[in-house]
């Protein structure tokens, strides 16, 4: 399974192509050319440098004030994450969320809950360029 959601997410098995008779599905997570708060995404220029990590936050922690310059998406393992974008608002991300994050824009996430929260990472970078950076706080 691991590697079939792989391989559609690498775009290597597009959904499409996809046979129901084979016993092959695919779950839309998330899809869209906005980020979470509703501005257009672009792709960074330069070599591709795509990151797959899982994040995790104890109960209790932060991810500090930070911002993405490359676009990510999201998805919420476990747990529940609660996200605050200063002006823009805070919003609450549960398990089997998806999301694609704020780009350009200061956020920190918080887990206020009593399990550890996990999400699922894809940074869709480029060389030379880092995938959050700290910020002060929020605008």
């Amino acid at each position: 399974m691991k590697a079939l959601c792989l391989a559609v997410l690498c775009g290597l098995l597009p959904l499409a192509a996809m046979s129901e008779d084979a016993g092959a599905s695919a779950e839309l997570l998330t899809r869209g050319g906005t980020d979470i708060l509703g501005r257009p995404l672009a792709y960074p220029t330069g070599a591709p440098d795509v990151t797959v990590a899982v994040v995790t936050l104890p109960p209790g922690a932060e991810t500090g004030w930070h911002s993405h310059e490359v676009p990510l998406v999201g998805h919420i393992i476990d747990g529940v994450l609660t996200v605050d974008y200063g002006t823009r608002g805070t919003r609450v991300y549960r398990q089997g969320d998806a999301l694609i994050e704020a780009v350009d824009w200061p956020h920190n996430g918080r887990n206020e809950g009593t399990e550890p929260v996990r999400i699922l990472a894809v940074y869709i970078g480029a060389k030379g360029m880092d995938n959050a950076t700290p910020e002060p706080g929020p605008r």
